[in-house]
């Protein structure tokens, strides 16, 4: 299986992270725009870790960021 490198990862749940956040703040977002982009990061990630669910994508991508530990939910390599 081909790897997504550390950079992009990082990147991918920085912004999964703030489309969610947003969301969050605007009490699940009407606005289509903003919910397709939160579903394109969300398969994007699926995708780079060979995941279905976007929780398990979040764990795997962590997972694989440097520094990753065991004890943050997270087995380097999986």
């Amino acid at each position: 299986m081909l790897m997504a490198h550390p950079v992009v990862l990082h990147m991918l749940v920085e912004q999964y992270e703030a489309l969610r956040a947003a969301d969050a703040v605007n009490g699940g977002s009407d606005d289509p725009e903003a919910r397709r982009r939160l579903e394109d990061v969300a398969y994007t990630l699926c995708v780079a870790t060979g995941t279905a669910d976007v929780e398990a994508a979040l764990v795997a991508a962590r997972g694989r960021l440097p520094g990753a530990r065991p004890a943050d939910g997270a087995v380097p390599g999986s």
